[in-house]
């Protein structure tokens, strides 16, 4: 696809607005930041759902709100509670992101979210997609919103093979869709229905349901037989393989926890201890005996696997008791590489579970030893 789309793909884009617009009318599916479509919810659940299911965001969606029902709310939350809310939704970034935002809006905009596209995308962790769902959605502002679901849909109606991971070909269908847009539609309830059509109905690969497709008889993909084969993108680069050996140390029913570096992987957040590559259990005894800490027994637990966007972690698992452990509770103090290793805080299971926030590779170590209680 080119910045200017052909006569004919124009003039097809034009067409499916109508049967769309009906078909999502009649089949929207009923969601709580849809049926209260405030600029704070809108904007909450748009980046809740980057990269994530709708089915996995609900409950998130509802806790959260009721937590930080809004702007001066999140700005002024205490990042322990936020993260713990966050908990089990990845890329925590984006709710370090959203507390930015949030900050960034008190003191530039009174508190009040910006409605223009151009001074959305002045707020960290905002993108072309987001600040034109934000603004279409929640102030009827006319502009596209393009995420990967639009783009399959359109890349589909139009049998077009550019790659869609370049950022040329999203600009190119975001000023497609634009260009077709009516002076007098609802831009956001045009956008969601692209989206919800992506969502339910045109799915990636041979799951599309074809047959249920408002646009069947539009969509020149269709026609030509190659839906399965559309949108087109580049081979996703192979992810790097790291070993791990997860250690869930306890002494005194109390479980030990550290806080990671405040930049890269899981920055800042709070994590089993951990060290690289797999070692034996000679190995494991050497390393507690080079820290002075005596174990009373080890119990070897279940591998397991966790993918991340970049690079995947093979995790073998430690459950420790130790018998000599200084259990006197430490100040929290900001992170340092030096003392790190040292500073364990020890914790009980219900403190654990209510209050710090444990990333999803290391929550199925705890999992698995609450399981075989």
């Amino acid at each position: 696809m080119t910045k200017n789309l052909s006569g004919t793909h124009t003039a097809i884009l034009k067409q499916i607005i109508s049967p769309l617009l009906l078909w999502y009318k009649n089949q929207a599916r009923i969601l709580p930041w849809r049926e209260e479509a405030t600029p704070y919810r809108v904007w909450v659940s748009e980046i809740m759902l980057q990269q994530t299911r709708v089915a996995a965001v609900l409950p998130y969606f509802e806790r959260f709100i009721a937590a930080l029902p809004d702007v001066k709310s999140l700005a002024e939350a205490d990042e322990t509670m936020l993260m713990k809310l966050w908990e089990g939704l990845g890329y925590y970034s984006r709710a370090r992101n959203l507390q930015k935002a949030a900050q960034q809006i008190q003191k530039d905009y009174q508190g009040v979210i910006p409605y223009d596209f151009n001074e959305l995308l002045k707020l960290p962790g905002i993108g072309r997609y987001t600040a034109g769902a934000v603004s279409s959605i929640a102030y009827a502002q006319r502009h596209p919103a393009v995420d990967g679901n639009v783009l399959r849909v359109i890349m589909r109606i139009t049998a077009c093979n550019d790659d869609i991971l370049k950022e040329s070909t999203k600009r190119a269908v975001e000023q497609a869709l634009l260009d077709v847009m009516p002076a007098d539609l609802d831009a956001g309830t045009f956008n969601q229905a692209l989206m919800e059509l992506g969502a339910m109905t045109c799915l990636p690969k041979k799951a599309a349901h074809c047959p249920q497709c408002p646009l069947i008889r539009l969509c020149l993909a269709f026609d030509q037989g190659t839906t399965a084969a559309l949108p087109c993108k580049s081979p996703a680069k192979k992810r790097r393989i790291e070993k791990h050996t997860i250690l869930l140390l306890e002494a005194n029913g109390k479980f030990a926890i550290r806080q990671r570096p405040p930049k890269g992987l899981l920055s800042g957040l709070w994590e089993l201890p951990n060290l690289t590559g797999h070692l034996s259990k000679s190995e494991l005894s050497d390393w507690l005996r080079a820290r002075e800490l005596t174990a009373s027994s080890f119990e070897p637990m279940a591998s397991a696997k966790h993918i991340f966007s970049h690079l995947e972690w093979h995790m073998v698992g430690w459950h420790v008791i130790l018998s000599n452990v200084n259990m006197v509770k430490e100040t929290i103090v900001p992170y340092s590489p030096s003392s790190a290793e040292k500073r364990l805080l020890w914790l009980t299971p219900s403190e654990l579970s209510s209050r710090y926030s444990i990333p999803s590779a290391f929550q199925y170590f705890l999992h698995l030893k609450n399981s075989q209680q």
